[in-house]
């Protein structure tokens, strides 16, 4: 069973690249190989369930089980010991990539107050596309009555692209939202 946006690469936007970019071969053409949720928690420090809150908001939104992220090295002047928790995030591949990146696409995002669109800027140099996103009430999975405080995410989208403008180019076609 394939996802609508999954279907829609397949048949849409890989003939629309390989027209516009001028590919020779159908391996040339850019993907999105996987999407990367993370929430980094600064006060996991002082109370544990914080991890918990946020791991169950995480899961929520991805449809995955999410991982805790462990400190390093301590920091005296943070209060943070080694191996303490710090945070969590969740790796989708495939069809749940797919499933996750339209219902950012068409639901949440359109949610977000002041909205204006997201930087054309925020490309690594090698095809990735990060975002953050300052409240994960947004997602439509998350019920506001019971969450314990407001936290922001952040979505890496990695893409097999070669260069910063195939990436732009690819995510245009999902008609990902940027500044004009």
């Amino acid at each position: 069973m394939s996802n609508r946006l999954q279907t829609i690469y397949k048949e849409e936007i890989r003939n629309s690249l390989q027209e516009k970019m001028k590919y020779k071969s159908s391996m040339e053409i850019p993907c999105i190989t996987k999407i990367t949720i993370n929430v980094g928690l600064g006060q996991a420090v002082k109370d544990k369930k914080v991890v918990e809150q946020a791991v169950g908001d995480i899961e929520k939104i991805s449809g995955q089980k999410a991982v805790t992220t462990i400190a390093r090295k301590s920091i005296a002047n943070f209060g943070l010991r080694e191996g303490m928790p710090i945070g969590c995030k969740v790796t989708l591949r495939k069809d749940k990539m797919y499933e996750f990146l339209d219902r950012l696409i068409t639901i949440a995002i359109p949610r977000i107050r002041d909205f204006r669109g997201f930087s054309r800027k925020s490309f690594d140099g090698r095809g990735n596309y990060t975002l953050g996103i300052k409240e994960q009430i947004i997602f439509p999975e998350i019920d506001y009555e019971k969450i314990d405080s407001v936290r922001g995410l952040d979505i890496a989208i990695t893409t097999s692209a070669k260069n910063d403008d195939e990436a732009r180019l690819l995510l245009q076609e999902f008609n990902f939202p940027f500044r004009r």
